[in-house]
């Protein structure tokens, strides 16, 4: 029997799941777990990029101890990166919630409009955005003598066999590939005075990379949501979201649409594997978790769910507003944003969590609505993977805003798909 690993990196923690194959079905085993998260350095958020690899390698390690693996890769979230000269790290790796951004956008914009990219990328505007990170880079002196610049798993796979990739899916959130050739844009590159060096061919999902430990590295949908989405069991081509601290909501489409309907209502066109994502990002689960922390750090969130159901207080928010990014309080971001909007302020702590979970929902509700009329197509069902999809009271809030139905599959759903992609490459 053949035993294949999945690492699956998130923006809070990680996870090694072996799989195998038994009557046709993936079987999988979570072996290793550990934390993930942003630190602040010098007053900016950054990535411990050594920690992480350390637990990577632990974490194969502690797999090596129980199964002979044939096969490795590892998904990550999108957009960050690490960029290197040679074999040498350029530090600080910088975390797509810093502010560093801020005035690189408006001057990428001046030298090349949001909609002239949205035309040839299809990418949405995202204050984070690898184009605005590079770019911000290149202000700060950053890519002067840097060799390459590699997507985060694709660093990890790197240090682990030595081979320097470069993977479509996740290549896609950097805002530089062209939504129809699948490469990057070199006129996009150029104009921005980026170095033409940095931006290799990209190589598809199964590719095959070297050796660690004498396991086959390969590169899977490094992008973690490319890999949810092939990890799926979706009859049809029905909404999907991938709810995690973002939630990704979309469909999927043979071709991208990048015109200006699509653009004002902030889709993306990602890759995928042979299809495109078509997806808006809406700021999930980050919501909760930052309300948790800071409210009832305690509290289970089976309990946390209870009373939020049980709570009175139904005002809304906009759940993607810029302000809930990355707030030093996401309390003080409810009462501001709330305030704002002269609503009333919740009175109990679950009042804080029940307006999360209700802005979700609405927010799912607009997207769906808006998905609906720019694809020309109506779905009928949604379906909700990743650990948002054990929170039933966010799925019926989302069944009733949206009146579609839902189909809740609390799996590990990137895991699946990591795992689906090498078994097929391997096979």
């Amino acid at each position: 029997m053949k035993y294949y690993l999945a690492v699956d990196i998130g923006a809070s923690s990680g996870r090694h799941i072996v799989g195998w194959k038994e009557d046709g079905k993936i079987i999988t085993r979570e072996i290793y777990r550990f934390p993930n998260g942003m630190i602040e350095s010098s007053g900016h958020l950054i990535w411990d990029i050594e920690k992480m690899l350390a637990h990577v390698k632990k974490g194969i390690d502690t797999a090596l101890d129980q199964y002979e693996i044939s096969s490795l890769s590892i998904d990550t979230w999108g957009v960050d990166y690490v960029l290197m000269k040679g074999d040498r790290e350029v530090l600080p790796c910088y975390a797509y919630r810093d502010t560093r951004t801020d005035s690189a956008i408006s001057e990428v914009h001046d030298i090349i409009s949001f909609n002239e990219l949205y035309e040839k990328t299809g990418i949405q505007l995202q204050t984070f955005n690898t184009i605005y990170q590079l770019y911000a880079d290149k202000i700060a002196g950053r890519l002067e003598g840097v060799t390459d610049f590699l997507m985060m798993p694709e660093y990890l796979l790197y240090k682990l066999c030595g081979v320097k990739s470069h993977e479509y899916t996740n290549a896609t959130t950097t805002g530089l590939v062209d939504a129809r050739t699948g490469q990057y844009n070199k006129e996009i590159i150029s104009r921005l005075g980026l170095p033409s060096g940095l931006f290799k061919f990209l190589q598809m999902p199964g590719t095959k990379l070297g050796t660690y430990k004498g396991i086959q590295c390969m590169l899977c949908a490094t992008h973690d949501t490319a890999s949810a989405v092939e990890g799926i069991p979706m009859e049809g081509r029905e909404i999907y979201i991938s709810s995690g601290t973002w939630s990704l909501l979309g469909v999927k489409l043979n071709h991208p649409v990048t015109n200006m309907n699509s653009m004002s209502s902030n889709f993306t066109n990602e890759g995928g594997v042979h299809y495109i994502r078509y997806l808006r990002n809406i700021m999930g689960m980050w919501l909760v978790n930052r309300l948790r922390d800071e409210l009832c750090p305690d509290k289970d969130f089976g309990e946390i769910v209870k009373e939020a159901e049980a709570d009175n207080f139904n005002e809304i928010v906009d759940a993607n507003d810029n302000i809930f990014m990355a707030p030093e309080s996401m309390k003080k971001a409810f009462d501001y944003i709330l305030a704002e909007n002269r609503k009333n302020l919740p009175s109990t702590t679950a009042g804080y969590f029940r307006c999360a979970y209700r802005s979700l929902a609405q927010t799912y509700k607009h997207a769906v609505d808006e998905i609906q009329n720019v694809t020309g197509k109506k779905y009928s069902s949604i379906y909700i993977v990743g650990g948002g999809a054990k929170n039933a009271f966010l799925n019926r809030l989302t069944e009733e805003a949206t009146g579609k139905k839902v189909i809740a599959l609390p799996i590990e759903a990137t895991s699946l798909g990591n795992l689906k992609i090498q078994m097929e490459a391997v096979n």
